[in-house]
């Protein structure tokens, strides 16, 4: 829901000046600027006039940064108790030319519009109410007060604007198919979030956003996926935060596309997937790697490799579980499920300490690291051993491929062997060992080779003898 944040101190001074510069544009006469908004359900075409640049307020509830506020706790909560304070201003004039996924960092957007203005001055007006809220245009006033411009160009709202027509303008324009700077893929999630809490249907939505129906679908899921991710993460007196997750959108639309795939298929499937793909996206592994992550990904691939200081049993996973009001009870997530979340909270709240940085104790910050290191690590052995196995299903020829691959890496090692003898570094005790493991590998495998093949070949006839010790065959 949108919040109405009342008006600056400045106000009644603002629509002053402001009904000066109109009258002003009366008296010149001729053909003024003006700027096509919707207004009310409506098109409407309002006034241009210029503005002192200093005269003019951020809008503390602009949708552009919304996910970003979190990015200093502190200096968010002085925002929040007096939007209009210097402090509050300050704070927003930061975030504005921050980089969305890092606040911490100069968004280079920011200063591709600072050098366009800088160059060709101010294109497209911006817009405000007549109390200097700005609706649109904040960015802009960021980047001319940066180069000490002192005045702008803005469209000027009806008196009776409230802060509902404020954020249903700002929406409008924004969502404009033009070629202005969209805003950052949390805070479309969370715009998208809050017509849903105006009331507004699913197909109203869409056409605002120009987009369809089932893109709405997915982004409330991932929305929801998102807010489920930082309350599990909450440990203490840190947290993950929306904004940590920003350069994720084509991983967690894929996951999406996956999960409901599966879950027409397997709830306990999908879940299985769901908590392992996270992970991994949290974990920020490529699109590419995540993509080799299934259902069996934890139980096949990644539980062997985790150390056992991350390893949870937890606490049995019950057989039903009461949904509150109801009367009624649902079929608990089992055991696989319950061991898949228990890892991913580990993670999740190791994750948080780490992205609070200094707030947190030195000690607890180490642990913390420690955590995410060795789960990145096992997850990365564990993506590559199910990357390759699943290139092997998809040739339909695994245990061929296998021994392939296999050739392939001896061939290599034949090549090491002739560069070692060259230059007398070959470690003799190791290579005898590495040997040793190959004979036991060898008779494995021909015993299972020959459990699963009636008619031996020549190849497995050798393979039989070799392991025997008898050479090869006649």
């Amino acid at each position: 829901m949108f919040t109405d944040f009342g008006f600056p101190p400045n106000a009644e001074r603002n629509r002053a000046l402001v009904e000066e510069r109109l009258a002003e544009l009366k008296e010149v006469g001729g053909v003024a600027e003006t700027l096509r908004v919707e207004w009310r359900q409506g098109p409407r075409h309002i006034e241009v006039i210029d503005m002192p640049v200093d005269a003019l307020y951020y809008n503390p509830g602009t949708h552009r940064i919304r996910a970003q506020r979190s990015f200093d706790t502190a200096r968010d909560r002085l925002l929040t108790q007096d939007p209009w304070s210097p402090e509050g201003q300050d704070y927003l004039h930061y975030l504005l030319q921050a980089k969305p996924s890092e606040p911490d960092k100069r968004d280079s957007d920011f200063d591709a519009l600072q050098e366009s203005l800088r160059d060709h001055q101010q294109n497209e007006a911006g817009l405000i109410t007549r109390e200097g809220i700005l609706v649109n245009g904040n960015t802009r006033r960021a980047a001319l007060k940066e180069l000490g411009v002192t005045s702008i160009r803005v469209g000027v709202l009806p008196a009776s604007c409230t802060w509902e027509d404020i954020n249903a303008v700002e929406l409008s324009l924004q969502l404009r198919p033009d070629r202005r700077r969209d805003y950052s893929y949390i805070n479309h999630l969370m715009a998208v979030e809050e017509q849903v809490q105006l009331g507004r249907g699913l197909d109203q939505i869409a056409k605002m956003f120009h987009v369809t129906r089932p893109s709405l679908e997915r982004d409330q899921w991932i929305l929801a996926q998102l807010r489920d991710l930082i309350a599990r993460s909450r440990t203490g007196r840190h947290e993950l935060r929306l904004m940590d997750l920003e350069r994720s959108q084509e991983k967690l639309a894929e996951l999406y596309r996956a999960f409901v795939k599966e879950q027409a298929r397997s709830k306990e499937r999908a879940d299985l997937l769901k908590e392992s793909r996270l992970a991994a996206i949290v974990l920020d592994f490529a699109k590419t790697d995540v993509r080799f992550i299934e259902p069996d990904f934890q139980v096949q691939y990644l539980d062997r490799l985790l150390p056992d200081a991350v390893k949870r049993t937890g606490a049995p996973a019950p057989a039903a579980v009461a949904i509150p009001g109801l009367n009624r009870s649902i079929q608990a997530a089992g055991a696989k499920v319950a061991a898949a979340r228990s890892l991913t909270d580990l993670l999740l709240q190791a994750r948080a300490v780490e992205v609070a940085g200094d707030k947190a104790a030195p000690a607890e910050l180490a642990s913390a690291s420690d955590t995410v290191a060795s789960i990145h690590a096992a997850f990365n052995e564990a993506i590559t051993v199910a990357g390759r196995d699943l290139r092997l299903k998809k040739k339909r020829a695994a245990a061929p491929d296998r021994v392939t691959d296999a050739c392939k890496d001896l061939e290599q090692c034949i090549t090491d062997l002739v560069l070692a003898r060259g230059n007398g570094s070959l470690d003799e005790g190791a290579f005898d060992d590495a040997l040793v493991q190959l004979r036991g590998v060898m008779g494995k495998l021909v015993v299972e080779a020959q459990r699963s093949i009636e008619l031996p070949g020549e190849g497995l006839l050798w393979a039989i003898a070799a392991a025997a010790g008898e050479g090869s065959p006649a």
